[in-house]
């Protein structure tokens, strides 16, 4: 082809095409394909080859021979005050508290809870439980301890039995069973759920149903469904681990408590305006 006069080529019309011998056209076709440049070998190393593993990386990695720390043997510890806040009552100003945490490893922990109310500066309600939770799978744990209660009334002790953990959607849920002293039993659930309004500023309804088996009256305490608290706050993680917030709450008892109350002076149902603070550790 290379001999070949092209622009001849190009002169001829269809007639004088069909004269040629392609035949050898064909020969020199195949001339050329062994003339086509032959593909490059795949290279056998990389350009950026992966340096061999030396004995200060594996030093650093088992930190000198003593192995990864298995999760399990790690003690850790949590400590949250959901709740620490003023609020706004009928009968004056109301200082409430809600803390919990841990302290264990990832299956087996103990829980500290404790919550409260000072009106006007004179305890109302205080309790405190220590419990052992064990974990039942990812989101649960099966929990079991003691609870005793400081005010209202004498001091009085109860074993605790119960369930918490993560329910559709992280909903944060607690149910606990309670024996107290001379047969008194009792059950109290609780929940509440995080709603993202923007990355930092959250909105948080709670929820909480106490219930007895029967009555105290030493205690202003009523058998059945007792008391409900309900409430909606909305914070801002300034930090994390520090966000103010600011919300309302709505509490109401019940039945022979609602009677027992009504006796002391007190409101069936009561609104208030809650300021506070939640942090953890």
């Amino acid at each position: 082809m290379q001999g070949m006069d092209h622009s001849k080529m190009q002169g001829m019309d269809h007639s004088q095409m069909q004269g040629m011998d392609h035949s050898k056209m064909q020969g020199m076709d195949a001339g050329m394909t062994t003339m086509a440049p032959s593909k490059l070998a795949a290279p056998t190393q990389s350009r950026t080859p992966i340096p061999p593993i030396t004995d200060a990386n594996r030093a650093a990695v088992y930190q000198s021979g003593k192995g990864h720390t298995v999760h399990d043997d790690a003690l850790n510890y949590f400590l949250l005050f959901d709740q620490l806040e003023w609020q706004d009552a009928d009968n004056g100003s109301v200082l409430s508290w809600d803390v919990n945490g841990w302290v264990g490893g990832d299956i087996g922990r103990l829980w500290i809870r404790s919550e409260g109310e000072r009106t006007n500066g004179k305890t109302e309600s205080a309790e405190l439980q220590a419990l052992w939770g064990h974990s039942i799978g990812p989101w649960w744990d099966v929990v079991a301890g003691v609870r005793q209660d400081f005010k209202p009334g004498p001091p009085q002790t109860w074993a605790a039995f119960g369930l918490q953990g993560l329910a559709l959607y992280n909903f944060e849920a607690e149910a606990t069973a309670f024996l107290g002293e001379g047969g008194q039993t009792a059950l109290r659930l609780e929940g509440d759920y995080d709603i993202l309004l923007t990355n930092r500023l959250i909105l948080q309804p709670t929820a909480e149903a106490n219930f007895y088996g029967q009555n105290d009256p030493k205690r202003g305490i009523g058998s059945g469904l007792s008391e409900t608290e309900i409430g909606v706050r909305l914070r801002y993680e300034i930090y994390r681990e520090f966000a103010p917030y600011i919300g309302v709450g709505w509490n109401r008892s019940y039945g022979t408590t609602s009677d027992f109350a009504r006796e002391e002076g007190e409101d069936r149902s009561e609104a208030r305006l809650v300021l506070g603070v939640r942090m953890w550790f």
